[in-house]
């Protein structure tokens, strides 16, 4: 009988141990597109600055990031870097969203930030100061090599540092997020995405960090650059890839990337990407207009103008958390939008225009026009409440005041549950909408 019952328990432990791995949200599936991870969900190594905190109070602090990352966007298009001196530093968790990649050979795991407006990738390696502790030990892999100056990839960089005479490796500084910079040596490794590999990829290896915006274990950069993923893989992925985003809500899911043409949506509008000389990397859009409900709102349309010269006009951005607009359209949506809502009007972090959940029957849709597409945007993308939940409010804001801002971004919390296609070959971007959990 008490062998039998030791039987019994045996079995029960394995059988329990086989469903969970069987049904473990954030195992790898064979054959699966990779997962892109909020940065503070259940799959992510990541713990959020505040545990007991709202998914809300996370979503205010991440914005708080916001002006940083728009005043460094808008330095980016006026072809005037941020110049931040290169010092150890603390690294918090920063980041939006991150996907699982492997790198070197034998792969090893890092969670990678998604950066839609930077090109290069980069990982912290073994002795960076002010990094934190995962990081990419070069000695054990076999494919990992150091870069010197005399290759074509070091002239693609920016911030380099190469001897006059001779050659030496190619070392360079970056700076990033607004607040934060790093040097690094260019060096080259195996890149592991989902069933995908990808040898000799370029990357920034990190020796050392300076301020909180330095991705704890990297950045893949996912721009339209001549050293990001889609120009690396060269026909791997044909220019193309897309992205779903889960709402910062689903702790327990993931969303998904798409690398290439294949398992594209067949049926989805879309609108020319437009190119910037000066800054080739971001993904520019023309919004001709925003709408709230059935008010298209006058705004000038010099201020929606794309221009390559001063950079102005709109991009769409992985990395900052809800949509900026310059002050000018942004005051003119949030006065159009509190006409149609019932005040008193309070704020909230970074929202100005919050109001009682109660009436949030009647708040209007917003819809942004794009030449050849229109994004009404869902309530949930639009909105976002309180933790008590007793106010509801417009998830939007102006750029920052501090800034000579020409640039409006379409933000993450606004692409949520939405298919996001970048096809760089025929210049257009694709939206769809699809539940991303």
């Amino acid at each position: 009988m008490e062998h039998s019952l030791i039987l019994v328990i045996f079995l029960f432990i394995c059988l329990s141990i086989a469903c969970n791995a069987a049904f473990d949200s954030c195992s790898s599936k064979s054959g699966s597109d990779p997962s892109i991870i909020p940065i503070y969900g259940k799959c992510s190594p990541f713990n959020s600055p505040e545990p007991a905190s709202s998914w809300v109070n996370t979503v205010l602090n991440m914005a708080s990031s916001d002006p940083k990352r728009v005043t460094y966007l808008s330095s980016l298009v006026a072809r005037k870097p941020t110049s931040v001196p290169i010092a150890p530093g603390q690294v918090i968790n920063v980041g939006n969203y991150v996907l699982r990649a492997k790198i070197g050979s034998p792969g090893q795991l890092m969670f990678m930030v998604l950066d839609t407006s930077n090109d290069a990738a980069w990982v912290p390696c073994s002795g960076c100061v002010g990094c934190s502790s995962n990081v990419f030990a070069p000695n054990t892999s076999s494919t990992y090599g150091s870069l010197d100056c005399s290759v074509p990839e070091c002239t693609q960089v920016s911030g380099v540092s190469c001897p006059t005479v001779g050659s030496g490796s190619c070392l360079f500084n970056r700076s990033y997020g607004g607040d934060s910079s790093f040097s690094a040596t260019l060096s080259r490794d195996t890149l592991t995405l989902g069933n995908d590999t990808i040898p000799n990829y370029a990357f920034g290896c990190i020796n050392s960090v300076s301020g909180g915006s330095i991705a704890p274990q990297g950045l893949l950069g996912l721009g339209r650059g001549s050293m990001s993923l889609l120009s690396q893989s060269g026909s791997l992925y044909s220019g193309v890839f897309s992205y779903c985003l889960p709402s910062f809500k689903s702790y327990y899911f993931s969303g998904s990337l798409k690398l290439g043409p294949l398992g594209q949506p067949k049926n989805i509008k879309t609108t020319p990407l437009l190119k910037n000389p000066h800054r080739p990397s971001l993904y520019y859009v023309n919004l001709t207009g925003v709408s709230v409900g059935r008010v298209n709102v006058l705004i000038a349309p010099e201020l929606l103008a794309f221009d390559p010269n001063t950079g102005a006009g709109t991009i769409i951005d992985s990395g900052t958390v809800i949509t900026r607009f310059i002050q000018p359209i942004y005051t003119a949506i949030r006065d159009e939008f509190r006409k149609q809502v019932t005040g008193p009007f309070s704020s909230l972090g970074a929202f100005d225009t919050c109001f009682a959940a109660t009436n949030e029957a009647v708040a209007p849709a917003i819809t942004f026009h794009f030449t050849g597409l229109d994004l009404k945007l869902p309530m949930e993308n639009s909105l976002i409440h309180s933790s008590s939940g007793s106010l509801a409010c417009l998830a939007m804001a102006a750029a920052p005041n501090n800034v000579n801002s020409v640039l409006n971004v379409i933000a993450n919390l606004q692409q949520q549950n939405l298919r996001i296609l970048f096809d760089t070959v025929n210049s257009r971007l694709g939206i769809a909408r699809e539940l991303c959990n």
